[in-house]
């Protein structure tokens, strides 16, 4: 009985660490360039900005025509891989 209680446990505990990676805020100098290319691709203001499963999150993006998209981009080439309506 022991043992099923410290396997649970340990199961436990490297469930919660993985979740404690997820939505990380990014470094400043990534947050500006992420920024930037916000800029570039038109659009105006966004809610937050997060690194999640390996790519960078932007909630709630704003373009130019007022329309709002979720977006999901490259973390290495910040380009845009999924845009969602919103």
């Amino acid at each position: 009985m022991r043992f099923t209680t410290t396997a649970l446990a340990l199961g436990l505990a490297v469930g919660l660490a993985g979740a404690a990676r997820a939505d990380e805020k990014l470094p400043p100098d990534q947050q500006a360039k992420v920024e930037a290319k916000l800029k570039e691709e038109g659009f105006t203001k966004w809610k937050t900005i997060e690194l999640d499963d390996g790519h960078i999150e932007v909630d709630d993006a704003i373009d130019a025509s007022g329309k709002q998209f979720d977006l999901h981009l490259d973390q290495q080439t910040l380009a845009i891989i999924k845009r969602k309506a919103e």
